[in-house]
Formats: C-alpha cells, structure tokens, sequence
C-alpha cells in the first residue's frame, strides 16, 4: 500500500499541470503533521500571520505560509471541497498557470487586508494584537469570486438547491463567509473579503487585456529555475596515444588499399564470357579467385 501512495504521489508532483491536486495534498499533509506536532510544540505559531506589524516584519514568510495552517477538520474539509470544485472550472477555461496565480495572489492579498484592518480600524473585538490568521479561505474565495466574475452565467446542480449559476454562487458564498455577524472572526473574515476583491479584480483586470499576475509568473519562474534539476555535462576525454594509434591504423589502411593492385578489366570480360558460355563450374580456381576480389574492390 505503501508504494501505491508513493508512486500517486510522484505522479502528482511530477506531473505536468497538477497544481490543484499539489495544493490539496500539500494543505492536507500539513494539517495531519502540525496537528500531531502541535501537541509536544506550539509549531504553529511561527507559521500563521500575525496581527501586529512588528510581527509581520520578524517573520514576513507567514504571508505566504498562514495559508496552509487550518484550526479543524471541517475548516480545511470545506476549503479543499470548494477549492476542488470551483478550481478546476478555472483551470478548464483559464489553465493552471492563472489558477496558480488567482490561489496564491488571493491569499496573500486576503492576509494584507487582515493586517491593515488589524492595526487601522477600532471597534472590532475579534481583531488584537496577539492575534494570528490561518487558513486558506482567503485565497479558496478569491478563486470562487474569480469563476463567478469569469462565467456568471454558467450554471451548476447543488444538491438540494438545484441548478445554480455561478455569480450568485459566488456572492453567496463571500456574503456567508465574510459579511454575516463580523463580531465572530473578524480578522478571517476581513481576510476572505480581500481574497474575494483580489479575485474579482484579476478576472476584470485580464477581460481588458492585462494580467495582474504577471509578476506572479516572473518570480515563480525563478523560483522554478532556482530548483529545477541541472541536466549533467557529457565527460569527453581525449587521449593522444589512442588518437596515435588510430592515425596510425587509417594510414596503415589507406597504404594496404593503395598497394593493392586493381583487376585488369579485360581479364574480368573474358571470365564472365566464360560462365556465361560454359557456367561457373568451369572456372578455375585462379580464375575464381580473380572473380572475388574483383567484386570485393
């Protein structure tokens, strides 16, 4: 069993275009070992956004790395479930390289928005000093907003519901997630809100013919560069004896070639006149020999 999952597992990240399925495996696998982990260390910490500038600036890699913590099983559970179904309609009509884009581009704007709010607006009790942000709603929003923005009018069956299109799916989504009883979660919520903008204003921004993730791709690509296996250099060795003695074996040919003497023509006519009045059979053995070389040279 345990070489089915290794082989599934090169097979996702080896693969070409599997960044969906790498992002959903990558949020799972952290959210089992930093849930095992937390118990003996508080491991966590060091990775979710904090809520104060000073610590955004003692660890600035949480901008990034808050999105891949989750507080509880049906947190990451409904991520992954919208991440999964709306991901993969944005990839269908927009690819894996703007998904990527959309994913990671919202998330972090969704964490700015948490620390600007944080430390600029009074009067939200959720939001303090020590506190810090996980999770990756904000950038799951920005992909649902994005699909919304990109294809209002595409219609999906929701159990229950029935037959949905895509934009009220989408504010309804950011209207639960973000805009109902603020006094509870403030600061996440806050969050989901700037991925939801980020989301929306890239798929504005690219229908008039500029892509706001644009440096995105730049700094992935180097960072794709940075990483990416080195193909080894072919050894060539040279050796002057061996090449001596190869010079020496041509030249030792070509003089063989140019002593040996040419079968004269006229000897040939007659032989073949030969064996086309008496056979082959009745050659003689010089004759034959004659014949031989004749058709070597």
């Amino acid at each position: 069993m345990a070489n089915f999952l290794v082989e599934d597992f090169k097979k996702i990240f080896q693969g070409k275009d599997q960044i969906l399925a790498q992002i959903i495996v990558i949020n799972v696998s952290v959210f089992i070992v930093f849930n095992i982990l937390d118990n003996f260390f508080p491991l966590s910490y060091w990775f979710m956004l904090p809520g104060n500038f000073l610590g955004v600036l003692t660890k600035p890699h949480t901008i990034f790395t808050y999105m891949f913590l989750h507080g509880g099983l049906f947190h990451i559970l409904f991520n992954m479930l919208w991440l999964y179904w709306l991901g993969k309609i944005f990839i269908e009509y927009q690819g894996a390289k703007r998904f990527s884009a959309v994913y990671f581009m919202g998330g972090i704007a969704g964490g700015l928005f948490y620390i600007l709010f944080n430390n600029m607006i009074t009067g939200f009790g959720g939001l303090g000093g020590t506190t810090g942000l996980i999770g990756a709603s904000a950038a799951v929003l920005a992909v649902v907003a994005a699909v919304g923005t990109l294809l209002p009018n595409y219609t999906i069956h929701l159990f229950l519901l029935g037959p949905v299109r895509m934009k009220y799916l989408a504010i309804g989504a950011v209207v639960i997630s973000s805009l109902l009883d603020l006094s509870v979660n403030t600061g996440g919520k806050i969050s989901h809100l700037g991925g939801a903008a980020f989301g929306f204003l890239y798929v504005r921004s690219l229908q008039r013919g500029k892509d706001l993730g644009d440096v995105f791709y730049k700094v992935s690509d180097f960072f794709k560069f940075l990483f990416a296996k080195k193909p080894k250099k072919m050894k060539v060795t040279y050796s002057r004896a061996k090449a001596g003695e190869s010079k020496r074996a041509t030249n030792r040919t070509s003089s063989t070639s140019s002593t040996t003497p040419s079968v004269d023509q006229a000897v040939i006519d007659r032989i073949l006149d030969k064996i086309s009045k008496s056979g082959y059979d009745s050659l003689t053995k010089e004759e034959k020999s004659i014949l031989f070389k004749a058709s070597n040279n």
